[in-house]
Formats: structure tokens, C-alpha cells, sequence
């Protein structure tokens, strides 16, 4: 105590959270700027340095506070569609988002406290016990309760040097190496005051000890993992051909979507665009996004008669320049359920025709609260004014839509977070897409950040498979992303426009998508076990995890 009685130890009990906190928040602006990728590597060693000097149940507690802003941060723009679209009190619609950050967070509670009750007190085998906890707190934010990765931290580094390990480890494999790189450099810096090791009864000084790995070992695990950056990505594919494309953005506000009184215009417009594929030059393949054609085709058939007939008999009939569209639908009845599709129209034969002769695509991976309600959260729906139901799922691996040369192979908007579910489609070579393509209507949550997190996420995936992707959506961001995750072509997020461009379809596999092929995230779990098995160290840690706190 101070002569003024202040207590330093409480004020940095009390200090050190916020400032974690704030770290957390503060790292997510590299999922939208993201030439700002060293920030979550800077804000994650702050967070080792701290867990350094932590018990188990301070840890948690610090790594919740990390967590929790982290997400809050990253994932606000909920609240719009829960308040402005869903109705709910704004009180109501800010603790939902807090809630589920909260409990996301849980994750990263659970692996700092297993970090501090684990760790050796040796540099070395400490780092990779901190990644190995990384990598099970984020496979088990993007698997647990069907999964909710958004913002997982190596989406961050779709423009760094570890993206060169993209084709090889996957959005996940390159946040658990980043958080190798974070607790490298977080043990390089002056030890914060450890506390006594359980069981032990010195407090050693992470690098000074005997036997510890001198900073110059961990200055050559850093630079092994930034390294393969520096020569840029490994190629694993090769070109295709080539395909002219025509994307649609309808930038329809979400309140206006399904009001009779704007669907005319709207159902207009995608049809005379659709229609008009080959003005200026003909194009092989139009987007339409996610629900363009908002209406079920029962629906449809009061509202526009013959609407479908029209369309289909544009692309019906043989030649190139009559092209093909991808038209984002829903689709279905009451009895046999409904799904959240797109329609193929074109000329030319399918692997998968239905019984009304079009290729379709039914969305397998289903947004919770959106598209089907979660057991037990049925009365939380049931405030909101969203025309929310439960949406059948389809198949795993679904063939590819096949135009001018070209295997596409259609996701729907939070589909293409889940890149261990689309390397299913890489299981034989032979049908394996040539090209991805996202169809996706985020205008629930109006003009934020989200527009740029998303198109960061569909980045990383050509960045995984080495394939193109074409993103046609409502409000944005529409634009053509390039086999090395470039944007090649874009229009302006919020208006009404046709994106036109060329992009070249690639064959051939790569490391991810041939071991993602097989068995899913399932390696992840098992490599970040066995890696918190054998680094940690676990004598007595039953009764002392969360001791201490």
C-alpha cells in the first residue's frame, strides 16, 4: 500500500484486462485493412507475455476479455440485422452480439488457463504448447455447435507472408502459425514476473534459465515460419481456360427485398440483365446472387407469370454465344421442405439435372438463427420480424456446374467460411472445380465492415484451392478473385451495376485441398491434442486448473 493507501496491485488487476481487451478490439481492423497484419501478431504476443505471469485463472479470465472484444469488435454488425431488419429492442439486439462473443470466447478462456497451468517455464516447448491451445480454440469456434468462424485469426493474414502457406494449412494452419509466431515473440520480451510454475517451487525467468533455448532459437523458429513468404506461394495448379463472366450486383435494401411494392422492379431488372448476357460482348456465364429471384417458383408463378419459362428459353437454346446463368432461388414446398438454392440455366448436359431438367444447388452449411433455429432458442426467433424457418441442407459433395470448358462450382454467402467442407469437392481430380463462385446477400447488415471481412474470406479460399472465385452479390462486394487471391475486378459496394470480366479457370490440387478432401478439420483436432499432450505439463492439473484465479 502507498502512503495514500492506493493498492498498484489491484490497479494492475484491474488494468491489465482493459488493455487486453482493447488489444482484442484493436486487432480486428486488420480483417478489413489487411496490409495491417502484423496488429493481431502484436496484440496476440501482448496477450503471452501477460499469460506468462498469470495463473490458470487469471489466464482465462484475461484471454475471455481478449476474446470477447475481439469478436464484439469483429462481428457488430449483427446488431443491425437483429435491430434495424429484425425488430428486436436495441438493448436486446447489443446483448445478443455481447452473448455470443461472450460464449465464443469460452474456447479461448479454456486453452489461456490450460496455457498457464501447462506451460514448463521453457521457452520453447511452451511456444508450441501456446499454438497447439490456439489451433483447438479455433477449430473449436469453427466446428462446435455447426461453427462460427468469422474473424478466425488467419484471415488477417490473407496479404502477408503467411499466406504462402495457405495452399498447404488452410486459414486455420496459418493462425495457429502466426500464434506460434506471437508466443516466440513473447517470450523473447523481458519476462512480466512468473509466477511459481504448480508443483515448483522457483519462479524462473523464461530465457535466463539453464537449458532454455537461447533468444537466438526462437529468432530461427520465427524466421522458418515467415520464411517460405519471402519466395512467395508454391503453384499447384495449372490454367484451364479461360471464361468470360457477367456478375450481378441488385443492391436491393433488405426491408425492401420482399415488399410487393418494389418486386416488379427488382424481378424486372435480373431478368433484362440476365436476358441482355451478351450486350455488350457476349459473356459464358452470368451471376445472379443469393436469393435474386426472391420468391418461391409457386410464388413466382402468381406474381410474374412465366417469368422462369422466359429464362430458360434464353439459355435453352445450343451455341456460345447464348452463354449460361447462376440465379440464387429459394426453392421447395411445405411438405417437401425448402432450401436455399441456385439454379443452373443452360445448354449444355449436367452431371445433376432434377426431374424439372436444371442443375441445382441446395446451400449444405445453414446460418443458425437465420436459416434454421437452433433446439431451445425458438423463442428468441420468435420476437424478431425476420422471415426466418428451418431450410433443409444439401449434399457434401455436389457436382460442379459445367459451362464453356468450365467445372464452377457454386457456395452461398457464409458458406465459403467452411473451407474443409468445400475441399469435399476436390475428392477426384477429374470432376474438381475449375472455378469457385459465391453468391451472397449480406444486406442485412447494411454498409459495414462486413462487405470487406467477407471478400477477405473468399480471398483465402482461392488462396487454400488455387482456384478463382467469382463473387456476385447484393450489396457487395461483387468482384472476381484470382487463383492467388488477388481482386482482379470489383464494383463499388452499395450499387446497381453488371461486373464484367475475364478469369481463367485452373486444374490441379493442392496440399489442403487433397488432405482436406479426405478428412476434413478432423487433422487439426488431432494435431493440436497431441501437441497440448505432449508439451503441457499436466501432473495434478485436475485440481489446479483454474486454481489461483
Amino acid at each position: 500500500m502507498t502512503e495514500h493507501g492506493a493498492d498498484p496491485g489491484k490497479a494492475r488487476r484491474l488494468a491489465e484486462p482493459a488493455l487486453l481487451a482493447a488489444a482484442g478490439a484493436v486487432q480486428t481492423l486488420a480483417f478489413v485493412h489487411t496490409q495491417h497484419a502484423w496488429l493481431p501478431v502484436a496484440t496476440l504476443t501482448l496477450l503471452v507475455w501477460r499469460l506468462n505471469a498469470a495463473t490458470p485463472g487469471r489466464a482465462a479470465w484475461l484471454a475471455w476479455c481478449y476474446g470477447t472484444a475481439w469478436l464484439t469488435a469483429g462481428t457488430w454488425w449483427l446488431f443491425i440485422s437483429l435491430y434495424r431488419y429484425g425488430g428486436l429492442p436495441a438493448w436486446m439486439a447489443v446483448a445478443a452480439v455481447l452473448a455470443l462473443a461472450a460464449a465464443l470466447s469460452l474456447y479461448l478462456a479454456v486453452a489461456g488457463a490450460l496455457y498457464a497451468r501447462g506451460r514448463r517455464g521453457r521457452a520453447l516447448p511452451d511456444v508450441f504448447l501456446f499454438a497447439a491451445l490456439w489451433l483447438l480454440a479455433e477449430w473449436a469456434r469453427t466446428v462446435i455447435f455447426t461453427g462460427f468462424p468469422w474473424v478466425v485469426s488467419g484471415y488477417a493474414q490473407v496479404d502477408s507472408v503467411l499466406a504462402a502457406w495457405a495452399p498447404w494449412v488452410g486459414v486455420l494452419g496459418m493462425g495457429a502459425l502466426a500464434a506460434l509466431v506471437a508466443a516466440a515473440l513473447g517470450h523473447l520480451l523481458p519476462a512480466p514476473g512468473a509466477p511459481r510454475l504448480p508443483g515448483s517451487t522457483s519462479t524462473p525467468d523464461t530465457l535466463s534459465t539453464p537449458g532454455r533455448p537461447p533468444r537466438m532459437v526462437l529468432a530461427l523458429l520465427i524466421t522458418a515460419v515467415l520464411l517460405p513468404g519471402v519466395f512467395g506461394p508454391v503453384s499447384f495448379t495449372q490454367p484451364a481456360g479461360e471464361l468470360s463472366v457477367r456478375l450481378l450486383q441488385t443492391n436491393v435494401a433488405q426491408d425492401e427485398k420482399f415488399a410487393a411494392e418494389h418486386l416488379p422492379e427488382t424481378l424486372s431488372w435480373v431478368a433484362q440483365k440476365l436476358i441482355d448476357a451478351g450486350n455488350p460482348a457476349p459473356a459464358a456465364l452470368s451471376v445472379a446472387p443469393e436469393t435474386a429471384v426472391p420468391l418461391l417458383p409457386a410464388q413466382l408463378a402468381d406474381f410474374a407469370p412465366g417469368y422462369w419459362e422466359q429464362l430458360r428459353a434464353r439459355f435453352a437454346a445450343p451455341g456460345p454465344s447464348q452463354g449460361a446463368a447462376l440465379v440464387g432461388v429459394p426453392l421447395g414446398d411445405f411438405d417437401s421442405g425448402y432450401t436455399n438454392s441456385v439454379i443452373g440455366l443452360g445448354s449444355e448436359p449436367q452431371l445433376d439435372i432434377r426431374a424439372d431438367g436444371l442443375y441445382r444447388y441446395d446451400k449444405l452449411h445453414l446460418v443458425p438463427f437465420g436459416e434454421f433455429v437452433p433446439t431451445g432458442f425458438r423463442w428468441f426467433t420468435a420476437m424478431m420480424n425476420i422471415p426466418l424457418g428451418d431450410f433443409a441442407r444439401g449434399v457434401r459433395n455436389p457436382p460442379s456446374f459445367q459451362v464453356a470448358g468450365q467445372r464452377v462450382a457454386p457456395n452461398i454467402c457464409y458458406e465459403d467460411l467452411f473451407g474443409e467442407e468445400l475441399a469435399a469437392r476436390f475428392i477426384d481430380p477429374a470432376l474438381a472445380p475449375t472455378v469457385l463462385a459465391n453468391v451472397s446477400n449480406i444486406g442485412w447488415f447494411g454498409n459495414t465492415v462486413a462487405i470487406p471481412q467477407h471478400l477477405a474470406i473468399s480471398r483465402l479460399r482461392s488462396l487454400e484451392f488455387q482456384r478463382p472465385m467469382l463473387r456476385a452479390t447484393n450489396t457487395g462486394a461483387t468482384a472476381v478473385v484470382g487463383h492467388t487471391g488477388e481482386v482482379t475486378a470489383q464494383l463499388p459496394p452499395h450499387t446497381r451495376g453488371v461486373l464484367a470480366a475475364q478469369v481463367q479457370g485452373r486444374s490441379g490440387t493442392t496440399p489442403f485441398a487433397w488432405w482436406a478432401a479426405r478428412w476434413s478439420h478432423w487433422p487439426w483436432l488431432v494435431l493440436g491434442l497431441s501437441g497440448a499432450l505432449l508439451l503441457g505439463r499436466w501432473r495434478g492439473a485436475g485440481g489446479a486448473l483454474l486454481g489461483d484465479g
